[in-house]
Parts: structure tokens; C-alpha cells; sequence
């Protein structure tokens, strides 16, 4: 599996668009990135980085090593490394996801707050009717 295949997966969930994180294609919702092609030297060629938290992190690497690893230079970020050689496209599905999940949530107050004053401004609309 290649970064087209995870394009494809990642712009099927609502507000994703595609876009870079140095350099690297990554799939962002409402502008936060939520997975991107690792570019650092440390992780393998064709490897996706996917922010799931330290918790479902460690999940995934207990459970299959051979297909979720960490190196060093991610330890302080919620993320894991996914080697898409070994990973089945439905748990690569299931895994966008949840990191769609995640990163949407997290900022859909600052992005879907209602403008300021709005009832000012209805008020005034009627008053002036």
C-alpha cells in the first residue's frame, strides 16, 4: 500500500482535505493534520505517521509489532508509526478514523464557534424592520 490508497481512505471522512507536514503528503481535517508519510530519518521508508494517542499507541504496538513501531524522535508525540506494506486495508481504514475522530473533536469548538454578538445583530435586524 502507498500514500494514494491512504489519500483515498482518509478523503472519504467529512472535512478532510489533503495538504503537507514537511514536506510530506498528509491528510488534515478543518486544517490539523490527523496522518501524514513520515519524513524524519528514523522511520522506514513508506511509513505513515498516525496521531492515536500514547494510549491506543501502545495497544497497537503490543498487539502487532510487525506493523505499528515507534522510534525515538516520536516518543513525545501521540502518534504511531504504521508500516503500510503490513497493514490490511480495512484496519488502515478503522485506523484513520479513529485518528479522524480524535483531531476533529478536538478542534471542532475553535472552528465551528458561532460569530460574536450574532443575537446583537438579529436584534437590531428586527428593531429596524
Amino acid at each position: 500500500m502507498r500514500f494514494p490508497a491512504v489519500r483515498k481512505l482518509g478523503l472519504a471522512l467529512p472535512d478532510v482535505e489533503q495538504g503537507t507536514m514537511y514536506g510530506a503528503p498528509a491528510l488534515k481535517v478543518r486544517g490539523h493534520m490527523f496522518a501524514c508519510m513520515a519524513s524524519h530519518k528514523s522511520a522506514e521508508p513508506n511509513t505513515l505517521v498516525v496521531l492515536v494517542g500514547f494510549d491506543l499507541r501502545a495497544e497497537l504496538i503490543a498487539a502487532d509489532p510487525e506493523t505499528y513501531y515507534l522510534k525515538d524522535h516520536y516518543l513525545n508525540h501521540p502518534s504511531v508509526l504504521v508500516r503500510l506494506s503490513r497493514i490490511a486495508p480495512a484496519a488502515l481504514r478503522d485506523l484513520l478514523r479513529k485518528a479522524w475522530l480524535s483531531t476533529a473533536s478536538r478542534h471542532e469548538s475553535r472552528t465551528r464557534r458561532p460569530p460574536q454578538n450574532s443575537r446583537k445583530r438579529k436584534r437590531a435586524s428586527r428593531s429596524s424592520t
